[in-house]
């Protein structure tokens, strides 16, 4: 129920995964809590998620799952609120649900039961939602000072949960950034993560053809390396391997691409040599791979034909190629494609045990505004609730 207070302990901006999560924490101890939003109902990238079953958190959720300036930055956070103190919560209101792959936690049915749980607990917690409610500024001449379109707001701590840039038709902006410029806080460049890939015509000119096709991969740039499907599209690379992957490359970085990864791929070649002399290479090799990968490969190295008529060093050529393929893209999707922002508010400007602006009394900034972004998989949310759960028990 909307009530006539304007002064709180508390405000929130953003009522996304950490906002509410925040916001449900604080009101548990007894603060006056305001949550805000601009939408016209909360935790919108919740319901899209996980193919609006939102993959809520993984099992395997640790430190080294994130990337970040400051690695460690994480590690409080995530000790305090885990993905077994969520679990519990979303046991505790009787949600189905079920490990897909790769410790990944899906609800049995919709997305909708995670932000009807995270809102009963906001409401058991006196928690003051207001939605629709769109913020002009907010100002600290001594408590913090919140104007909106629907009158002003005045509370002691100030909570930024507003996310990044990712997915701006569901409304995401830079507000977050901008309102921590105001005050001084430092930002790392941003940019899009867990992103589809784009390349130039000459790489586009193989991968358009095999549009649709999907392949176990191991992807890796720089430090990150993985292991899952990777997806050709029209446009360039996507798929989980790839989203993965894209979170850690930047312009003008190679990413290189395993297609066999739990073969060695010469030694199958030069045994099928044996075995089957007189046997098409893409045919033997569309054993192994997607039948129009293999054709497409093949081709694009001149060895159609039988493969007993191969050379040995154009087969090693080929083995070589089925390992090590080395792209470099000339892009990504954008923020419209990203599931989240890599980068944002400077972790060195933050408490890690609390969130909280260290030059800045009762300002805290949570989830993906924050210099953290997890891996594909259920790890954003972690992240999103650990925050959302430290600021809560500080502000």
């Amino acid at each position: 129920m909307v009530t006539e207070f304007t002064e709180f302990d508390v405000a929130i901006v953003g009522a996304g995964a950490a906002g509410l999560m925040c916001a449900m924490t604080a009101g548990a101890r007894g603060q006056r809590v305001l949550l805000l939003d601009h939408a016209a109902e909360p935790g919108k990238k919740i319901l899209i998620s996980g193919g609006g079953r939102c993959n809520f958190t993984n099992l395997e959720s640790a430190p080294d799952r994130f990337y970040s300036e400051n690695p460690h930055f994480c590690r409080s956070a995530l000790a305090r609120y885990s993905q077994h103190d969520f679990i519990a919560l979303v046991e505790k209101h009787r949600i189905a649900y079920h490990e897909k792959t790769l410790g990944q936690l899906f609800c049995d049915g919709s997305a909708k039961a995670i932000v009807r749980m995270l809102c009963d607990e906001c409401a058991t917690a006196n928690v003051d939602l207001r939605l629709n409610h769109i913020i002009t500024d907010i100002t600290k001449p001594d408590r913090f000072h919140i104007a909106t379109n629907h009158g002003d707001f005045s509370a002691h701590a100030v909570v930024l949960a507003t996310g990044g840039l990712s997915i701006p038709k569901m409304g995401a902006s830079n507000f977050t950034h901008r309102i921590a410029e105001c005050f001084a806080l430092p930002l790392t460049k941003t940019r899009p993560g867990l992103v589809p890939l784009t390349f130039s015509d000459s790489d586009l000119n193989l991968m358009r053809p095999l549009s649709g096709v999907a392949v176990d991969v191991m992807v890796g740039c720089g430090p990150g390396i993985f292991r899952e499907n990777m997806l050709f599209t029209h446009r360039g690379l996507s798929g989980p391997a790839i989203l993965q992957v894209s979170s850690y490359w930047r312009m003008g970085d190679d990413i290189q691409i395993d297609l066999l990864p739990s073969m060695d791929g010469l030694k199958f070649l030069r045994t099928q040599k044996q075995a089957k002399p007189r046997s098409a290479t893409s045919t033997l090799l569309g054993e192994v791979l997607p039948k129009r990968l293999a054709e497409t490969l093949v081709e694009n190295h001149n060895l159609s034909g039988p493969i007993g008529a191969i050379a040995d060093r154009d087969l090693a050529r080929l083995g070589e190629s089925l390992h090590r393929w080395r792209l470099t893209p000339t892009g990504s999707e954008g923020y419209a494609k990203a599931e989240v922002t890599v980068g944002g508010i400077d972790t060195t400007g933050l408490s890690s045990k609390t969130m909280g602006a260290n030059a800045v009394s009762g300002l805290y900034v949570i989830g993906e505004a924050v210099d953290v972004t997890g891996w594909l998989g259920g790890y954003n949310f972690q992240w999103a609730w650990a925050s959302g759960w430290a600021a809560g028990m500080a502000a």
